[in-house]
């Protein structure tokens, strides 16, 4: 999706469980698990169709971010009831097919599908590392989160401007950042769930799926830019 924007406490502070923490951890990664199939279906269909191959530019912009920040309002008014996981998956599709571009693009490398694999090893890398670095440090890491937003502001700014700009260096930074920060909001975030402080596992799935797809979608487009193999 390279013309597509990278966006989008102590222990016992929170008065929650070890137990209700681990129910919390346990149900996220379970729905997070579950979130990947319609990802790869969305992404699917928008290679086998061409679907979203004419949302270039401004246009895609617009496209991209309506409808992630629809959904992610729509799954804030919902995460607390029976209609939460079907809004989520529902939104997981929907980052499939605006997934579906970068990798249509990638696709037609010669190694394409290697750079894919590699996309997909190196972001599960990244999650491995991050739980187990969540799981040992004792830290309260919550003061991260005003600085990983501002990162993550200026990372959305930058990306809207080489929407427009079309700058490959541009694109090459700008994954590089996303790459550093999502991980960075993913180990945060994971400690969030293991300290008490998200409560909500609906919540929980989202902010992980975002950090994991950006990292993904990150990854994949710098070695396309970098490894990609022309026919």
């Amino acid at each position: 999706m390279n013309d597509q924007v990278t966006t989008l406490g102590h222990s016992a502070g929170y008065g929650i469980s070890q137990e209700e923490r681990h129910k919390v951890l346990r149900n996220t990664y379970w729905l997070l698990a579950l979130s990947m199939i319609p990802t790869v279906l969305g992404a699917w269909i928008g290679v086998a169709t061409g679907i979203t191959q004419s949302l270039r530019g401004g246009v895609g912009l617009i496209v991209f971010l309506g409808g992630a920040f629809a959904f992610m309002f729509a799954i804030e008014k919902t995460k607390r009831s029976a209609a939460g996981v079907p809004v989520l998956l529902a939104f997981t599709f929907f980052m499939g097919l605006m997934l579906s571009r970068l990798i249509g693009m990638v696709l037609g490398f010669k190694n394409g599908t290697d750079l894919i694999m590699t996309a997909f090893a190196g972001t599960a890398g990244v999650f491995v590392v991050m739980a187990s670095l969540a799981s040992v440090i004792k830290r309260d890491l919550s003061g991260m989160g005003k600085w990983l937003m501002v990162g993550a502001l200026v990372l959305m700014v930058g990306g809207i401007i080489n929407v427009f700009v079309g700058s490959t260096v541009g694109m090459m930074v700008i994954s590089m950042l996303a790459i550093g920060i999502f991980s960075a909001y993913m180990l945060y975030d994971l400690k969030q769930i293991l300290d008490g402080g998200e409560t909500n596992y609906i919540s929980a799935t989202l902010a992980l799926y975002l950090d994991i797809f950006n990292v993904f979608q990150s990854l994949l487009a710098l070695l396309g830019i970098m490894g990609g193999e022309r026919e």
